[in-house]
This record gives C-alpha cells, sequence and structure tokens, in this order.
C-alpha cells in the first residue's frame, strides 16, 4: 500500500453571533480536515488544530511541505514518517503549526491502519477501559456586552448546560481578575453547591492576578483553573500550583514529548490537557500520555473542532488507562463546546449526537465502534463550506 495524495479541507460558515475568549471575538468558524489517499482505496481522516488564517496557512504546510515527504511511502509506517517529518521540520519549528499539520496527517494515518485491521483505534492502542466517556459542557464565552449582563447570562447559561445532562460545565473570562470573580460566582450560583465547575482563563492574568482569582475559586469549590498564565510562565504555574488549592490545569498550548518533558517535570499541573489535534497526532499524543502517567498527572484531553475530532478524542478516552487505579477512580471526561458548530453536528454521514446522547443516558457518549476513528465526513458538506 502507498499514499498516492494528501488533500486539505479548510470548512468556513459565519456564526450566528460573535463569541469570544480573554484572547479575541469571532465570527466565523473553522475546521481543517486532512485526506490521505491510497493506491488501495482506503482514506484516512484527520483534523489540524487552529482557526481561520491559520488553518489556511497549515493548509500550505500539510500540501506543499509535508505530503512530499511521504507520498509514495507505505502509510501503515506511521511512526517511520512522523520522525521523518518532525526531523526535516525540526530546522524551521518544533512547536506550533509546523505539529499542527503534522498532527492532521499522522491522525489520518491512524485511521488508514484501523481501516486496514478492520478494528477501531481503541483497539490499535490495546483495548477500551471504558466503552462510554461522560462528557462536560463548556459556555459562557464573552460577549461585547457589560459586567452585569455577562453576569446574568453566566449565570442562565451555567444552569442550562447543567439541565442539559452534562455531568460538569466550564466558562471563560478575560474581562479582568475583579469582574471575572464576579462571573465565576455567578456560574456558581447557576448550577448550585454540588456541581463541577471549571475556569479557562486562556492564559490572560499575571502570576498576581491569577493568584487573586484562584482563591476565589477555592472559596467557590471550582474543580479546575484552566491555562492560568501564558504557556511560557512554567514558573507561574509552579507557585499556583503549590500556592492553591484549585486544580491547576493546562497545556493545549504546548506541543510534542521534549514540550511536555518540560512542563511535567516543573511540576506545576495537577490536570494536563494534551491536544492530539496540535501536539503531533496519535503518535505523539501517546508519548505524551505515558509521560503524563510517569509523572502521576492525570490527563483531561482538550477538545476543539469538528466531528472528527472529537470522534478521536472519543478513541483515545476510551483507552487511556485510569489513573492512579482503583475502585472507585475518577474517568476522564469528553469537553464539549456547547456553541452552535455545524462541522461538528452535521458533517458526518452518520452523526455522533452528542448533545441527545448526553441527555438521554445520564451524561455519557458511546465511543464509536467502527474501523479506524470510527466515523466518515460527508464529502457534499465538505465541498459546501470548503473556502481555498
Amino acid at each position: 500500500m502507498k499514499i498516492t495524495a494528501i488533500h486539505s479541507h479548510v470548512l468556513q460558515t459565519d456564526m450566528p453571533e460573535e463569541l469570544g475568549y480573554s484572547q479575541q471575538y469571532y465570527a466565523k468558524r473553522t475546521a481543517h480536515l486532512v485526506e490521505v489517499q491510497t493506491d488501495e482505496g482506503i482514506t484516512g481522516w484527520g483534523e489540524c488544530f487552529g482557526p481561520g488564517n491559520v488553518a489556511l496557512a497549515n493548509k500550505g504546510i500539510v500540501e506543499r511541505v509535508i505530503a512530499p515527504m511521504v507520498l509514495g511511502s507505505d502509510p501503515l509506517d506511521r511512526d517511520v514518517l512522523w520522525h521523518r517529518v518532525y526531523n526535516l521540520l525540526r530546522d524551521h519549528g518544533q512547536k506550533g503549526m509546523p505539529l499542527q499539520a503534522l498532527s492532521g496527517v499522522d491522525i489520518a494515518l491512524w485511521d488508514i491502519a484501523g481501516k486496514v485491521a478492520g478494528l477501531p483505534l481503541h483497539k490499535l492502542i490495546g483495548g477500551a477501559h471504558r466503552t462510554q466517556v461522560q462528557a462536560y459542557g463548556y459556555g459562557m464565552m464573552l460577549k461585547r456586552e457589560s459586567v452585569a449582563d455577562h453576569v446574568a447570562r453566566f449565570a442562565d447559561e451555567a444552569a442550562a448546560i447543567r439541565d442539559m445532562g452534562f455531568v460538569a460545565t466550564k466558562m471563560k473570562v478575560g474581562l479582568g481578575a475583579r469582574d471575572d470573580v464576579k462571573l465565576c460566582e455567578a456560574v456558581r450560583r447557576g448550577v448550585g453547591p454540588d456541581f463541577d465547575f471549571m475556569v479557562d482563563a486562556n492564559h490572560c492574568y499575571t502570576t498576581p492576578d491569577a493568584f487573586y482569582v484562584g482563591r476565589a475559586l477555592e472559596e467557590l469549590g471550582a474543580y479546575w483553573f484552566e491555562e492560568p498564565v501564558a504557556p511560557e510562565d512554567l514558573d507561574g504555574y509552579r507557585e499556583l500550583r503549590a500556592g492553591l488549592k484549585v486544580n491547576i490545569s493546562g497545556g493545549e498550548a504546548e506541543f510534542n514529548r521534549w514540550g511536555w518533558r518540560a512542563i511535567l517535570e516543573n511540576r506545576g499541573l495537577d490536570i494536563a490537557q494534551p491536544e492530539v489535534c496540535a501536539l503531533g497526532g496519535i503518535s505523539e499524543y501517546l508519548r505524551v500520555l505515558a509521560l503524563c502517567h510517569a509523572h502521576h498527572t492525570p490527563v483531561i484531553n482538550h477538545v476543539w473542532g469538528s466531528a472528527i475530532a472529537v470522534a478521536v478524542n472519543l478513541q483515545l478516552l476510551a483507552a487511556m488507562p485510569p489513573l492512579p487505579g482503583g475502585l472507585f477512580p475518577r474517568e476522564p471526561w469528553l469537553e464539549f463546546d456547547t456553541t452552535l458548530n455545524i462541522f461538528r453536528d452535521e458533517m458526518l454521514l452518520e452523526p455522533l449526537n452528542i448533545q441527545q446522547q448526553v441527555a438521554d443516558n445520564g451524561g455519557f457518549v458511546t465511543v464509536p465502534t467502527g474501523a479506524g476513528i470510527g466515523v466518515e465526513p460527508d464529502r457534499d458538506f465538505i465541498a459546501r463550506y470548503e473556502i481555498e
């Protein structure tokens, strides 16, 4: 079997309303799919992390830089191909967009391997520790509105996500430390005293401001405080973890085993959040997962993107060993964006119907059992939303 073509599909659509987080507002939704074709008619699908113009730039890396390095090769030699590409790109970026681009190709190669074997991805990895995964719903995005309007809306949205059947919820912050505490208080009021909620800062704080918000989160009983400071600020992470009782989480902006080694050896995370569509694909994710477990750091994957990304993460969460184990371990969760996303909900020939599963099954989502990543996109849908 040989790789005959690699196509990069960037999909984009207008969102019904502008949404934001601590770094920017956005009014368009993007998904970046990678399609790897073979001479035996087996096609694999992957996804690259990165919105908007980042996706368009990554399309160039996939098709004009990585594709020539692997065309004609056996797609089952995925680890050989991973290291070939990484070594040839090392002088041009060990992190960031080259790794995002490689991620999509690598995921597609794993999809091909599963289809060749006739097995779902979790079987190739080593089996399923669980056949269903609980999902948490995130929402409470920033808008161009007053603090008072944010506070009222966040309380209502948090309650709505709880009532959808999700097992926990996650909110955004980024208005400034003092106003953000008001948002966190609103979410706690919205969900009640016994429901887990998490706070995602998208690295908007200085360390002192992160301590200010973090101490409020201790009092509110938040489960984790995500990306409180810049991902480069390893000292800040370590200081926050040592000085706060709330769990410190992060890692979505870290890449490959070498970057993750530095984070984990620094002991700055209570919960690791690797992003498989960014850090180097499934091949590298599995190495990062092993590193996390070697450092006794639980993993709850970061999930962002289309139905391809969701399906891949369901496979990985099925195959993730419990840490530390026992009769009643805290199981990993699937992250689910509750805002409208047609690239997740309408793109597949057989939709995953995550929200319906959550509502019907007490917050649980079933892991796909089809070969490879277990889903197939609708090519007509792709053609409708693809941009150049």
